[in-house]
Formats: structure tokens, sequence, C-alpha cells
């Protein structure tokens, strides 16, 4: 199944691209939002949109960085960097765009008015914001970065989160897994997934020294477990690995 590019348009003004993966005609269902790594939405992210929308489900990854340098960069592009900097700063930015999607999702006529956001590496705390502040049902992070600043956000949380590393991963050393080890201890609404030996950006397919395939495919289990809880109103908490 294959995707589109669509125009979003933005509260500020303009408008950004997003590729967008419908399923087949049917019932009305949950969406998916991807936030991207720092390389954007590149042909893993698209893939990632069209194996959602092959298990039923809407699935829309928009430009976060149609603002500075738009459109998918290489792993090797000096420019990840510049259109990633200032970090917090651009992740407020971001927060503006997460929210437009939702209502560029409106127009869907397949959306039952209920969505996820699942972030990879630079758009990992979306999965927590999305949750807290945009208006999203439930997020899924994948090695993300940056996760520290937003653990916070987590207090008074209501929707489900799920968090995913490997315990390899240099976005995630010790004393960020021991405080979202804790935050989950306590939480009924996150749940935490460590797995040994996974570096970050286990997802990519073109990060071959990263990805891993197992770690990938349970990622892909667990964020479609939030989507099935999206469409019958019931999310269930997996017990943490």
């Amino acid at each position: 199944m294959q995707g589109k590019n669509v125009r979003v348009s933005s509260s500020e003004g303009g408008e950004f691209d997003c590729y967008l993966a419908t399923p087949r005609a049917g019932a009305k269902v949950p969406a998916i939002v991807i936030a991207s790594a720092v390389h954007g939405v590149n042909a893993d992210v698209r893939a990632i949109a069209d194996e959602f929308a092959s298990q039923g489900f809407l699935a829309a990854a928009p430009d976060l960085f149609w603002r500075s340098i738009p459109g998918p960069l290489a792993r090797d592009d000096d420019r990840t960097k510049q259109r990633s900097q200032p970090r917090l700063a651009k992740i407020e930015l971001g927060e503006a765009d997460l929210a437009d999607m939702l209502a560029g999702l409106r127009k869907e006529p397949l959306w039952n008015g209920r969505a996820a956001v699942m972030g990879l590496c630079y758009g990992g705390p979306y999965a927590i914001l999305g949750s807290k502040r945009l208006g999203y049902d439930a997020g899924i992070s994948c090695h993300g970065s940056q996760m520290l600043d937003y653990i916070g956000e987590l207090e008074g949380l209501v929707c489900p989160v799920c968090i995913i590393w490997g315990d390899a991963d240099h976005q995630a050393p010790a004393e960020v897994l021991a405080a979202y080890r804790g935050a989950a201890a306590r939480m009924e609404n996150l749940e935490l997934h460590v797995f040994p030996g996974v570096q970050h950006g286990y997802m990519m397919p073109d990060n071959a020294k990263a990805f891993d395939r197992k770690t990938r495919e349970f990622s892909m289990e667990r964020a479609l477990a939030l989507l099935e809880g999206l469409r019958s109103g019931k999310t269930g908490r997996r017990k943490a690995g």
C-alpha cells in the first residue's frame, strides 16, 4: 500500500508537506501521526506509514522541518544539525504543526476522531507532548532523544504512553533510563521497554549498524495495540520489559 503527499494548512500561515497513507474504505478508524527523526520523512518513515495503513489505520508523517530545511536529508548530510537546533525551541514550533495535523485529519472521511503520535528519535518527545498538550489520545516513542527534558510532562498524564529504547542507545544513558524506570513504576499510563544491546536508530533499515528487526517489530506491535485501543475504546497497558 502506497500513500500520497498532501499539504496541511499551518495555523501560523502557509502550508507544509505531509505523507498520508490511508487504508481501504470501510469503517472509520484511528490515525497515527509520525514525528520523524531529524532526517525527515524519508523512505523508512514512509514505509512505517504504509505499514500502518496496510493494517487498517490512517497514517500521516508531516514535515516538521518545513520552516528551515524542508524535505528528507541523507544520514550523512551536515544540514541535519542546522535544522534541529536550537532543539527545545524547534520542538516547541513542531507542537503547533502536530496540532494543525489533527485539524487536517478532520478532512479525512475515514478518521474516527482519535489519534496517536509516534515519535522517532528527534520526534520522541512528541509522544509525551502530543498526549499531554495537543489533543492526541496516545503516544509511543521509539529511540527518542532529549527525553529527560520532558519527563515532567508525564505528571498528571491520563493518556497511554509507551517508551522504547535499547540499553546501548547513546541517547538513553543510565540516568535517563533510571528516571524513566522510576516514572513507569509509579505511573499507570506509562509503559517502558528497554532491550539489551539495541542501539539508537533501531527502527530504520537505512541505519545498517543500528537496525534491529525484532525490536522494530515489537515497536510496531505496541503501536498497533494502542491504535486498536483507540478503535475499541480499551487501552490496555502492557507490562514493561
